[in-house]
């Protein structure tokens, strides 16, 4: 099962980040790696409930931010990708996202 946002946009004018620069910020954020144009990681969540749990707890930090990733749920893992889809990449925004995500699992 696949759920993913159409369109991401963040409520402010968000730069794209620099390769460098998201090296640098995935340094700080243990799990996540660069795909594509985007950033992401797999959470290990025990049993199907948990994932579809974890996935749902996603849901408010994401819509507080206008910022939606994408999810790819399985039995007991969670993939979430985050990239800002209206500047055609990775932003801080981006990492901002993944920090709250980091901080509910």
């Amino acid at each position: 099962m696949r759920a993913s946002s159409s369109v991401c946009q963040h409520s402010d004018a968000v730069a794209l980040l620099t390769d460098s620069e998201i090296e640098a910020r995935l340094s700080e954020h243990p799990g996540w790696e660069r795909r594509g144009d985007a950033i992401a990681k797999t959470f290990e969540r025990g049993d199907f409930v948990g994932s579809v749990r974890f996935a749902d707890a996603i849901v408010e930090p994401a819509e507080s931010m206008n910022h939606h990733p994408d999810l790819q749920i399985s039995w007991d893992k969670v993939t979430v990708s985050v990239a800002t889809h209206s500047e055609g990449g990775v932003t801080a925004a981006d990492f901002e996202l993944a920090a709250k995500i980091d901080a509910i699992a």
